[in-house]
């Protein structure tokens, strides 16, 4: 049964490529406001996951209730139109788009005229970048502009796919600050490889092993679980 205080309940969810099953039988939860993080290793299925989630890719059995809803026979753009904003791991925006451009394919959506100047408050860099075309920032500000982008659309449910990958330490803690902040009003969940970073800003974790949740709890009652090492471990 749906509770009204998660925003999205996954029930025994199956996935597979071809004859190559990914997912399997995963049961999970994320509430309304906070950071849900999902860990595991190369391979264990968190990207899948996330495409699940947003419709990029469709489920074979199982169910994702989002808001209330079923999702199966959603397209991904009815997801996105109902609040659930995607950021992937790779290719996340458009090269040959400046960055205000990519900024304003953000909010295209809105019934209200966007307003950028709301995401340039949580990443004061990319106002400088404005005019620049977005596949010459560097790693990091890709990522910012990627964020950003999604944030515009006015999700409930945030999903973030590796955000801090490839990123200078010094931004992988300014992306960090930030997803504390958006997880004051909204839903986020987090496929990071830092797990420190991951089980630091979430309140929730779960730890995927060959496509089935092998460990789940808080985050703070997690970082000192000789399992987690276990299951990370290459």
């Amino acid at each position: 049964m749906y509770k009204k205080n998660y925003i999205l309940k996954i029930e025994n969810l199956m996935y597979s490529y071809g004859d190559s099953q990914v997912i399997f039988d995963l049961n999970m939860n994320c509430r309304k406001v906070g950071i849900t993080a999902i860990l595991g290793r190369n391979g264990a299925g968190k990207s899948t996951l996330l495409k699940t989630i947003s419709g990029e890719v469709s489920y074979s059995e199982g169910q994702i209730i989002y808001d209330g809803i079923e999702t199966k026979f959603e397209s991904q753009d009815i997801r996105c139109l109902r609040g659930i904003g995607y950021v992937p791991q790779e290719n996340a925006v458009f090269g040959s788009l400046t960055v205000h451009e990519n900024l304003l394919l953000g909010g295209i959506s809105l019934k209200e005229k966007c307003n950028i100047d709301v995401v340039l408050d949580y990443f004061p860099k990319l106002s400088q970048r404005l005019n620049q075309q977005a596949g010459t920032l560097s790693g990091g500000e890709r990522k910012m502009l990627a964020i950003s982008r999604s944030l515009l659309g006015k999700p409930k449910l945030l999903l973030l796919d590796e955000p801090t990958e490839g990123v200078w330490v010094g931004v992988i803690e300014e992306i960090s600050q930030i997803l504390q902040k958006l997880s004051k009003d909204l839903a986020i969940i987090l496929v990071e490889q830092h797990v420190k970073l991951a089980l630091d800003v979430s309140n929730y974790a779960y730890v995927m092993d060959r496509g089935r949740v092998a460990m789940q709890g808080d985050s703070n009652k997690m970082k000192d679980d000789p399992k987690l090492l276990k299951l990370l471990a290459p």
